[in-house]
C-alpha cells in the first residue's frame, strides 16, 4: 500500500479517537464543577432576586450565572446558581454570608458539585 493512503487511513482511525478522547476531557472537567444553588421565599420580586445576584455575584472566586431574558423565560430566577469551583472554604462562607443578609428574600443555600444529582 502507498505511503499516502497509509496516512490518509490513519488519520481516518485516529481522528475519532481524539474526539472522543477530547470529549471524555470536558466531561471530566464537568464533573468537578461545585455550585451553589440559591432558592428564593415565595413573593420574592424579581428586582430582589436580581440584588442578591448582583450583591453576592460579586465575591472572590464566585461566579454568577447570566441573565437570561426574563420577558421569554419569567421563571429562569426561581432559583439562582453561583459557581464556586474555584471558592476556598472560607469564600464558600462569604458567599453564604453574604447570603444570610436577604433572609426576607433568600430561603436557603445548597451546596453540591455536578456530581450531585440534586436528589
Amino acid at each position: 500500500m502507498p505511503v499516502l493512503p497509509r496516512v490518509v487511513l490513519a488519520a481516518a482511525v485516529v481522528a475519532p479517537l481524539l474526539g472522543v478522547l477530547g470529549g471524555c476531557a470536558r466531561f471530566d472537567a464537568a464533573l468537578g464543577q461545585q455550585q451553589a444553588i440559591v432558592s428564593f421565599q415565595s413573593g420574592a420580586t424579581t428586582a430582589q432576586r436580581l440584588a442578591v445576584r448582583s450583591t453576592c455575584g460579586k465575591l472572590p472566586a464566585v461566579t454568577k450565572q447570566a441573565v437570561p431574558n426574563l420577558k421569554k423565560y419569567p421563571y429562569a430566577l426561581e432559583e439562582l446558581t453561583f459557581g464556586i469551583n474555584k471558592a476556598s472554604d472560607a469564600q464558600v462562607a462569604s458567599l453564604q454570608k453574604c447570603l444570610n443578609k436577604f433572609p426576607a428574600t433568600v430561603a436557603g443555600v445548597t451546596l453540591q458539585d455536578s456530581s450531585d444529582d440534586g436528589g
